[in-house]
């Protein structure tokens, strides 16, 4: 059954990516979509705890920076999704309407800048918001995926 979820996730993966970029032209309303799109798949994943999706999501050279906690990279942040997701306090994200912007970058991919809210759940609790913060992703178009490879999450 696990075999069975890291395929479909794979599948789904692939789709996605083709899909956005068939619809790119990596400028213009066109890229806004696909990076739009693509925050939603990786948020999903993030807040079902999908760590298949969320691992395929990001390439392998990744940095994180928090202003808080400092750098880390793929296998780091890899390991801190797992744990995230076996603590019984649910975390859920979501982008604040409006304020996403996307910017091309030459023969490479995409910037994306924003603001999000986190909310925390302990158990046997009420849903508690945590905060708005900032971020910026930097998005890798690799033939046909997407892929987040430097991530700057700040104003915490």
């Amino acid at each position: 059954m696990k075999k069975r979820k890291h395929i479909l996730a794979l599948v789904i993966f692939v789709f996605v990516s083709s899909v956005s970029f068939s619809q790119s032209d990596t400028t213009g309303k066109a890229l806004y979509d696909t990076i739009y799109y693509m925050d939603s798949i990786f948020f999903k994943a993030f807040n079902t705890c999908d760590t298949t999706l969320s691992k395929i999501l990001f390439t392998e050279d990744l940095e994180f920076y928090h202003d808080t906690e400092g750098r880390t990279n793929y296998y780091q942040n890899l390991a801190s999704i797992r744990y995230r997701c076996t603590n019984k306090t649910k975390v859920r994200r979501e982008l604040v309407v409006g304020t996403l912007e996307v910017y091309p970058i030459g023969n490479y991919g995409a910037i994306e800048t924003g603001q999000h809210n986190f909310y925390y759940t302990p158990p046997g609790k009420e849903e508690i918001f945590d905060g708005t913060f900032k971020f910026l992703h930097i998005w890798e178009h690799n033939g046909d995926k997407w892929q987040i490879s430097r991530v700057v999450s700040y104003a915490h």
